[in-house]
């Protein structure tokens, strides 16, 4: 099986980051930016306010809560019929940068079920309320510093878009999205601008068959999609997903679980009768094999090793965090009261006030919820689907793994990678282990230094991060300190990704610093 490459610098790095004269620092500063409101409204031109988008404009100098001026915004529901009988909700944020001038990217989270405005708020939005923080901050590695961004509620019954859900498949999904979006581009006067679609976890069903949608349909004035890039996907089924890669990961990570000898012994000694050991050693080859190996069945007496290894986690570590392997008690405190966290007394966009601003009618906002598939997905996983096709039609799809992720494993993605042909071959014909590159900034220089006024918020790391690898138009990458969502926890990767996909860097070994930072 791949062992992916050591991660020796990554640990010496974050140990200096984490020293106790950068805490003391941190709190120091912590405590000097209780601050005014800034009240200085933007001084640029609003791009694309007019009489179609005015009802759609958000006040970005008096958004509830955030103490800055978040810059020119426009949210609200569009219609998704005829394929829909409802509405999508939007927040589309318009990029200064003069290279975005043609282009949008799409932001989308997962679950199913689960609001975009996760992504914004806590990932890679121009502003962020992440978990333990008091107010919100600007975000020094916003997506919309290199392009255009919209995240989007979908389907229908996710977030602030009315439900409910009508969607029973895949198709349904992209059907009602691309009569949502051909509403989106007409309003904003984006006709011709290239498209490229984001987003993270079950998205990786969502994106692959919404961009095939697009192709289909053979209009670029509305669809000019570009490329894709989906970080954590779920592309394939469980057993080769999460359960096959289950056990290599906790012996990988046995001083992070902690788990007893007696334990260790038996859940190895399982993986193997079950059968993964086997198959992700043959399916993990470099070119594959052309009688591919069939992912062992979970559903067999004690062959449920990922659930058994999360309940045996979750004894030593009660706050024990399947998207976010290293976290331990106590769970920070979280502003959009996710219930499977920290929770905490508030929602903030279940808000009046922030409802208000978004022009959204009284709406019981819940980050994740909904039954958005009643009867079950009835679509074959995207990578068993549309995915080979999207790379093949635009030579332009990124996959992205956080190493800390214990619900989809990297190694469930690539086996995924070997079993699927396109561009006249069958997955990657060798190793994905070349270095993944992040550049230095001056700003990392000097919290490495020990300077208190540097915010916080700049500490995205640096240097080599992980892997990253491209044939035939499929670059697969992953990032050593991240969990689930890379741009929450290592957002200069995340940052570093986006340039690639947009083509503002021929590849992720590149050293050239950030554009646009």
């Amino acid at each position: 099986m791949l062992v992916l490459a050591p991660f020796t610098l990554l640990v010496a790095a974050v140990a200096a980051l984490q020293s106790p004269h950068r805490k003391a620092a941190s709190l120091k500063q912590s405590a000097r930016t209780i601050r005014k409101r800034e009240v200085t409204s933007s001084q640029t031109e609003p791009q694309y306010l007019n009489k179609k988008t005015e009802k759609f404009l958000v006040n970005g100098t008096h958004f509830p809560q955030v103490p800055f001026d978040i810059g020119e915004s426009y949210s609200g529901l569009l219609s998704n019929t005829p394929h829909g009988n409802s509405s999508l909700f939007f927040w589309f944020f318009p990029s200064t940068n003069p290279a975005a001038e043609k282009e949008i990217t799409i932001w989308l989270n997962g679950g199913p079920g689960c609001s975009s405005l996760d992504g914004l708020l806590q990932e890679n939005g121009p502003f962020l309320w992440q978990s333990g923080v008091y107010e919100p901050v600007r975000n020094p590695y916003s997506w919309t510093k290199l392009t255009n961004v919209v995240y989007i509620d979908q389907p229908a019954g996710t977030g602030f878009s009315p439900g409910p859900a009508t969607v029973q498949d895949e198709i349904d999904v992209a059907n009602q999205f691309n009569d949502f979006w051909k509403r989106f581009i007409e309003t904003f006067s984006m006709q011709g601008y290239k498209v490229y679609i984001t987003g993270e976890s079950y998205a990786g069903q969502y994106i692959p068959y919404i961009a095939s949608g697009m192709l289909d349909r053979n209009d670029s004035t509305h669809f000019n999609l570009k490329g894709i890039q989906i970080n954590d996907p779920s592309i394939n089924d469980d057993n080769v997903l999460i359960y096959a890669p289950a056990v290599p990961a906790l012996n990988y990570f046995s001083n992070v679980f902690g788990l007893n000898e007696t334990f260790m012994k038996e859940i190895n000694k399982r993986n193997d009768e079950c059968g993964y050991t086997k198959f992700l050693n043959k399916a993990l080859t470099f070119p594959p094999p052309k009688d591919f190996p069939v992912a062992p069945d979970p559903s067999k007496h004690g062959c449920d090793v990922w659930d058994q290894v999360v309940k045996a986690a979750t004894y030593i570590n009660p706050c024990f965090n399947m998207y976010h392997l290293t976290d331990f008690c106590p769970f920070l405190w979280d502003e959009m009261g996710f219930p499977s966290l920290a929770g905490g007394p508030n929602n903030y966009f279940n808000e009046s006030a922030v409802q208000k601003a978004l022009h959204i009618p009284p709406t019981n906002y819940a980050v994740c919820g909904g039954d958005i598939f009643p009867n079950g997905d009835g679509s074959v996983p995207s990578g068993l689907g549309p995915l080979p096709s999207v790379i093949e039609r635009t030579n332009n799809v990124l996959l992205g793994h956080g190493w800390y992720d214990y619900l989809l494993f990297a190694n469930g993605s690539l086996a995924t990678i070997q079993n699927m042909t396109w561009n006249g071959k069958q997955g990657f014909q060798k190793p994905p282990v070349e270095p993944f590159f992040v550049p230095y900034t001056d700003a990392l220089d000097r919290i490495a230094n020990g300077h208190s006024s540097t915010p916080w918020t700049a500490d995205a790391g640096a240097g080599i991060l992980g892997t990253a690898h491209t044939e035939r138009g499929l670059t697969f990458s992953t990032v050593y300190g991240s969990g689930h969502e890379i741009p929450q926890y290592v957002p200069g990767a995340a940052y570093r990704h986006l340039e690639f996909l947009l083509g503002r860097i021929d590849s992720l070994q590149q050293k050239g610093p950030f554009t646009a930072l």
